[in-house]
């Protein structure tokens, strides 16, 4: 009987044992958090709340409303001297770019390395973040410099918002999308398809599969010529409409949208009818082109910050002088067509062209959405939330706050619905539940 006991008694301790080592081997339990917001902007383009409670647990949000109660476990962050609204979201940013009259950024392209472009990466990720946005377009950059950083920022070994990245942007030889201006020889020779210089549908088919073989998320074309490109007139239309329903087809087969860089109208209309998802600036719309977005349901990327830097007669001075006119009647032109498409119904994306003009100073687009483009101010800070992740395809993950979504968040001190410039001031910035910027003292 004795016998009996103790083998029951070791049998007990044994399962014991085994049930704390899988006890051991469970991961903690996410963190629980609950933000108390003075108010509250969730990104619907429903009015704001007073007095909301946005409950988070590990990465996601888990409640987020004025009925909220705080959880007993959770640890709070008193944000009730705030406006709390969903973290930005910039549709259009080059994180490798240099501003515009930094530097000899004319010949970075002989003057700078791959490495040049890592680390001016890094470093624009971190201040864009710390303006409050905490997902980006990423829109091409040379040697696949944003595909790495994307990379990076998903491991954690830099500090950077949420990237959707398209590798190279595709075009002709000697548009937009080239390097122009060099002596033959001087880059090492043509550009191939891998770095997105594509001249027939079947060169472009090819790009496109090169970039998304590489890890590209979306694919930018070069529908027409641009502002900073070298040799090219800004409004002609570059690549066939042919070629631009190649990289749509392709691209679709793949998963991916386009986003076409496009200022003229012929080849905006072009590009609406070949699929695009999305126009990149729409400088010189017409009321036909702003028709065929409504009817194709293509989406608008102003890019007015962009348009403003390159126009504005500081800047002029620090550009070739073919190019600081093509600047200023850009700027002038693009004025006019938000305008347009605003009052025609087309969608608006957020997208800021962010490395034209200096990084982290994105916010601004929400200023210029309102006092160019006669937006209100909740219009445009749908824009740059909810409207910017449906472009890109991300809402069901951010763009708003709500249950299920990452906790993404920033809050701003006063009224931004009053005073839209509130926006350019973050107090408090959250990434998937991290807090990168808080006020003092830290919460």
């Amino acid at each position: 009987m004795l016998h009996r006991v103790r083998g029951l008694v070791r049998g007990l301790a044994a399962v014991a044992a085994s049930a704390a080592g899988l006890a051991a081997q469970q991961p903690p339990a996410p963190p629980l958090l609950a933000i108390r917001a003075g108010t509250f902007i969730d990104g619907t383009g429903a009015a704001p709340v007073r007095n909301a409670v946005i409950v988070i647990r590990g990465d996601r949000i888990e409640a987020a409303g004025a009925g909220v109660r705080v959880p007993a476990s959770a640890r709070v962050v008193d944000l009730s001297a705030f406006t709390v609204l969903p973290g930005f979201i910039d549709a259009h940013v080059h994180l490798s770019g240099r501003p515009v009259g930094a530097g000899d950024w004319v010949h970075s392209a002989v003057t700078e390395s791959e490495g040049d472009d890592a680390l001016w990466g890094a470093a624009h990720a971190r201040v864009t973040l710390l303006a409050g946005f905490t997902t980006v377009r990423e829109v091409g950059a040379d040697h696949f410099a944003n595909l790495a950083l994307k990379r990076a920022i998903d491991a954690g070994r830099v500090p950077g918002p949420r990237m959707l990245a398209a590798g190279h942007t595709i075009g002709i030889s000697g548009g937009h999308c080239d390097a122009n201006g060099y002596a033959p020889g001087a880059l090492g020779g043509e550009r191939p398809p891998l770095d997105g210089i594509a001249n027939s549908p079947d060169q472009v088919r090819e790009a496109v599969r090169l970039q998304v073989k590489y890890g590209a998320g979306v694919i930018k074309i070069c529908a027409t010529g641009g502002v900073l490109s070298q040799g090219d007139e800004i409004g002609a239309q570059q690549m066939t409409e042919e070629e631009m329903r190649t990289a749509v087809e392709t691209a679709r087969m793949l998963g991916r949208r386009v986003a076409a860089h496009a200022h003229g109208n012929e080849g905006i209309k072009a590009a609406v009818r070949a699929g695009v998802t999305s126009i990149e600036h729409g400088s010189f719309l017409d009321e036909e082109a702003v028709r065929m977005m409504v009817q194709h349901g293509t989406w608008l990327v102003p890019t007015l910050m962009a348009g403003e830097a390159v126009g504005s007669p500081g800047t002029a001075a620090a550009l070739p002088p073919a190019v600081a006119d093509k600047g200023r009647r850009a700027w002038e032109a693009m004025q006019r067509s938000i305008r347009l498409a605003v009052a025609g119904g087309v969608r608006i994306a957020l997208g800021t062209d962010a490395g034209v003009y200096p990084h982290g100073r994105n916010a601004r687009e929400f200023e210029l959405l309102v006092t160019v483009g006669g937006m209100t101010p909740m219009q445009a800070i749908q824009a740059g939330t909810m409207g910017s992740a449906t472009l890109l395809g991300m809402e069901r993950d951010v763009g708003s706050l709500e249950a299920g979504k990452f906790a993404d968040l920033v809050a701003v001190p006063g009224d931004p619905l009053a005073d839209i410039t509130r926006l350019q001031h973050p107090a408090f910035v959250m990434k998937g539940g991290e807090a990168v910027l808080s006020p003092s003292p830290n919460p």
